[in-house]
């Protein structure tokens, strides 16, 4: 072995073992909640990013979809077909595939939109915190503004508004990024009061004192050494809000303001099959409901032994 490589591997298994080592590590490992539910997390995630070689079938294959195998039951029912192991929809549809590919589609739209809200939100919270004064008002007032509205109200407006000014033909290819930019201007409130708050403590210490003294930009102490003294709570909060982004991107296709159709997400799923709900037909929205719930409740328990972990009055 060459001393380079030596060098790598022990640079490797330095982190590794500092990673082991570590009280995140060690409270993960003795919470069985929070390691079923990153499983179950990861398993889900996993399987509809793969979604091509693990659905049994495609649903967008016109040329593999029949209407003759339309509102098929569960296979475990009379009448089912083992192929279909949780049933069909209206149009012939594997309900268990169109799980996983509307799954890709919600985590799809959760991820981004957290993503999106958690760079414009970090950003105003930096600067509201580092600068004060009147720059600090103007932004914490605009967001106790947008506090005392529920979210998916904002959501809607902002939802609205875009499918108001885009022309109608574009509505369908440009409803995914509707959705993100949506949910995220709704969502970063929460870290910039957040980091806000961490930003206001973290500047009268000694080494944001030495960094101005020295003459370093205020982006430079900003970014470079306030920022990473404020990731934790901002870790919580983004675990906490994927879940509620999910949840949100559910409701606005269940209402029909989401993705097309065309691109069925969980919540669209759950529109459909919400149509044949009371003709007997429960599992075209039973089971997209169930993979929704159990995704969110994953994401929520993680999130909470997050918080736990990170705080050191719980230690």
């Amino acid at each position: 072995m060459s001393e380079v490589e030596g060098v790598v591997e022990g640079e490797t298994i330095g982190v590794w073992g500092r990673m082991v080592q570590s009280d995140l590590w060690y409270s993960f490992t003795h919470s069985p909640l929070a390691m079923i539910s990153a499983l179950f997390a990861l398993v889900f995630i996993l399987a509809c990013l793969f979604a091509g070689f693990v659905a049994p079938h495609d649903p967008f294959n016109l040329a593999s979809v029949s209407l003759f195998d339309s509102l098929l039951p569960p296979a475990w029912q009379d009448g089912g077909n083992i192929s279909y192991l949780l049933g069909t929809d209206d149009q012939g549809r594997d309900v268990f595939s169109t799980i996983l590919y509307g799954g890709r589609i919600s985590l799809l739209v959760g991820f981004l939109s957290v993503a999106f809200a958690a760079v414009l939100g970090i950003a105003v919270g930096l600067v509201a915190g580092y600068a004060g004064g009147i720059t600090d008002a103007i932004f914490m007032r605009i967001a106790d503004i947008q506090l005392s509205f529920p979210a998916i109200l904002i959501a809607l407006l902002i939802d609205g508004v875009f499918r108001g000014l885009l022309p109608r033909g574009l509505h369908d290819e440009v409803a995914v990024y509707v959705l993100v930019l949506s949910i995220g201007l709704s969502f970063w409130v929460q870290y910039a009061r957040t980091v806000r708050s961490s930003v206001m403590i973290e500047r009268t210490k000694e080494y944001v004192q030495a960094g101005q003294v020295i003459g370093l930009p205020p982006g430079t102490i900003l970014f470079r050494h306030i920022l990473p003294n404020v990731l934790g709570p901002v870790l919580v909060i983004a675990t906490i809000q994927l879940a509620l982004a999910i949840i949100t991107e559910a409701t606005l296709s269940f209402l029909g303001v989401g993705v097309p159709p065309t691109q069925p997400s969980l919540g669209t799923l759950i529109r459909i099959g919400n149509d044949y709900l009371f003709s007997g037909e429960w599992w075209i929205t039973i089971f997209p409901g169930i993979a929704l719930v159990l995704l969110v409740l994953s994401i929520n328990l993680l999130g909470d032994w997050l918080r736990d972990a990170l705080n050191p009055k719980l230690r």
